[in-house]
């Protein structure tokens, strides 16, 4: 399965990176590609590696002006004229989505894939990555705009939210089973 990561090219605390590495060996170990976003620094850099070690395949799309910060080993590197392009390549190009930490360009990675989900425009299972309460806030208020009528669809089937590694993957894969 070719599962797209949207995450930070941050260096962040352990308690995010141990949990980034755990996710990424089992990604690795389970045959899977990893679809990102193609950067060689931070938390996207902790996951390449952990995939990489692993035995997983690299496909990164990165973007431009951040063309120094890709990484030279990936399988394949795909480089976009600007944001857009980017996310929608890594949409296209991949069969399940996983959002893990970030900051606002995650934000705006899980924002537009809940969007097009919403609208019909992709049916790919999406899974946010609560690693230590980090997306609490956002749940919150995605559950508020469920029960205030602002969703047209159950949160639940746009969104599967778990804080453990291996029941994003054990959900991917049952998801992919399932279409």
């Amino acid at each position: 399965m070719r599962i797209c990561v949207f995450l930070s090219a941050a260096d962040l605390h352990e308690r995010y990176t141990s949990a980034a590495r755990e996710f990424a060996d089992l990604l690795g170990k389970g045959g899977h590609t990893l679809v990102w976003g193609g950067s060689d620094t931070g938390l996207m850099k902790v996951v390449a590696d952990g995939v990489r070690a692993s035995g997983g395949r690299l496909v990164g799309v990165s973007v431009s002006f951040l063309r120094n910060w890709a990484r030279a080993d990936a399988d394949e590197m795909v480089v976009a004229e600007d944001l857009a392009e980017r996310k929608a390549l890594l949409l296209g190009g991949s069969d399940a989505v996983v959002v893990m930490v970030g900051g606002l360009g995650t934000l705006d990675e899980v924002s537009e894939i809940l969007e097009l989900r919403k609208h019909g425009l992709h049916r790919k299972p999406v899974v946010l990555l609560n690693t230590a309460g980090f997306y609490d806030g956002l749940v919150l208020q995605l559950r508020r705009m469920e029960e205030e009528g602002f969703l047209p669809m159950p949160l639940a089937e746009m969104l599967f939210v778990t804080e453990d590694g291996a029941d994003a993957l054990a959900y991917l894969v049952g998801s992919s089973a399932r279409r």
